[in-house]
């Protein structure tokens, strides 16, 4: 083999990695996709599209905001606590109204955000302690406020989980939107530029004059409202509040939509609309093995390949 062949067939095949890389996820949801049509009866039907759809949008709402803490080269492990913290607030203050249980439950999943943040930018402490602190702390609050399940009824959140326009469940244009405006702020707001810069070199970002302390603040709180966001429309869709298991591994599937998504762990990047078709891909993968009959376990043990895979992918991101 000449040096001339060596080199073009080095080239073709790193250009096919990248391909990979940049397009595999959507790659994996079209091939889902056909093997459900020829093979899952009734796939195509109206209903399990809407029932798919409802399912994973908590998942991208938590992932968008699981993005940007990547993206600074952090990670959020608290999203599944926030959401247990969110169920429970929300039934605790639906006495006083909808909106003032949202409010609440908004506050207090950026308040979560606002104790990441603050750990990380100000005292210094590693992403993944400061949030996992948070992950514990976060889930005991929940189950103190609210020791077990509980029904929610209130025609207002009923209609939230429940309701839809032209067809299109409220859920699902929630998080439509909210990718939407996330994939906005990244990519044409000076904040994202920041983001970006903080996540390629903190150290840099502080001598070019950044405000490194403000940025992963902003970012922290923003995770911690997505996911409080997204533990709210949950407890609509259930009509209960349950802290114990509302939001549980939440954090690995947001973590594993946003890495197949393309986003490197190494942050300096972040790939919204990657990070949607990674939740829409975990999801697909769930429901194609439930609707099989493969017990609980396969599904976990898919999704553990995925998870594998996914970081790989990110460690090769990271070499180019």
């Amino acid at each position: 083999m000449t040096d001339l062949t060596l080199r073009g067939f080095t080239a073709d095949r790193d250009r096919l990695r990248h391909l990979l890389q940049e397009y595999g996820v959507y790659a994996g949801v079209v091939v889902l996709l056909l093997v459900n049509i020829v093979f899952t009866p009734h796939f195509l039907s109206g209903e399990n599209f809407r029932t798919q759809a409802v399912q994973v949008a908590p998942v991208i709402i938590v992932a968008l905001g699981m993005a940007l803490a990547i993206g600074t080269e952090g990670v959020d492990l608290s999203v599944g606590s926030v959401m247990a913290l969110a169920t429970s607030l929300v039934s605790l203050y639906l006495g006083y109204g909808l909106w003032a249980a949202l409010v609440v439950a908004a506050v207090g999943g950026m308040l979560v955000g606002l104790a990441n943040g603050a750990l990380v930018a100000f005292v210094g402490v590693q992403p993944i302690v400061a949030t996992l602190a948070l992950m514990v702390g976060g889930r005991g609050l929940a189950l103190v406020l609210l020791p077990q399940l509980k029904d929610v009824r209130n025609e207002g959140m009923a209609s939230l989980g429940s309701g839809s326009v032209l067809g299109v469940p409220y859920l699902v244009i929630i998080a439509a939107v909210l990718a939407v405006v996330v994939a906005f702020v990244v990519r044409r707001t000076t904040f994202g530029r920041q983001l970006l810069a903080v996540g390629d070199s903190r150290p840099a970002a502080k001598l070019a004059g950044l405000p490194v302390r403000r940025v992963l603040i902003v970012v922290y709180v923003c995770s911690g409202l997505l996911a409080a966001i997204a533990g709210v429309l949950a407890t609509a869709r259930l009509s209960a509040s349950d802290p114990t298991s509302l939001g549980t591994l939440m954090e690995l599937s947001a973590i594993t939509a946003v890495v197949v998504g393309g986003t490197p762990l190494t942050g300096g990047r972040v790939r919204i609309g990657g990070t949607v078709a990674g939740a829409v891909l975990i999801q697909l993968l769930t429901a194609t093995l439930i609707k099989h009959d493969l017990p609980p376990s396969w599904t976990q043990i898919a999704q553990a390949v995925v998870i594998v895979l996914a970081v790989y992918a990110a460690r090769e991101r990271g070499k180019r």
